[in-house]
């Protein structure tokens, strides 16, 4: 992982064989980022994304790959949870042969050519707490 800062943005390279998530969380951690978003693409040699069953109150994977994808959109944020830097993203990853798209919250995204993310942080910093309604971390707002 490679990343610079342009005012208030870091951009931030993650390179083959490296998951983006860690990277995302490293980076937070080492720069003490408690608030941002997060916008990025590239491409992943296998990637997983899943979806909050709101009944079983649990993430149920509904798609993995273990085959090149081409991250259309990586999308998120990042908060403080317990006073650590936690991390919410979402990705649109395509099948660069059948066009078939996978897509949901990303469970693990790991580098096939380059993954481009720029992580603009914000002043402040919103911690999460589990929602009695839902069991998901939502943002203590």
């Amino acid at each position: 992982m490679k990343y610079t800062k342009s005012g208030d943005t870091y951009i931030l390279r993650a390179d083959v064989g490296e998951e983006v998530c860690t990277c995302v969380l490293e980076l937070a951690r080492s720069e003490g980022i408690s608030l941002a978003e997060i916008s990025g693409l590239g491409a992943a040699s296998s990637a997983s994304v899943g979806i909050y069953d709101v009944a079983q109150r649990k993430y149920t994977q509904v798609g993995a790959a273990e085959y090149p994808l081409e991250a259309i959109s990586l999308t998120g944020n990042i908060t403080l949870k317990d006073g650590a830097p936690y991390l919410h993203m979402h990705a649109l990853l395509a099948n660069p042969v059948t066009g078939t798209v996978l897509a949901g919250h990303l469970n693990e995204f790991i580098v096939g050519a380059t993954a481009e993310l720029f992580i603009r942080s914000l002043p402040g910093s919103i911690d999460r707490m589990v929602c009695p309604k839902t069991g998901l971390n939502i943002m203590k707002l």
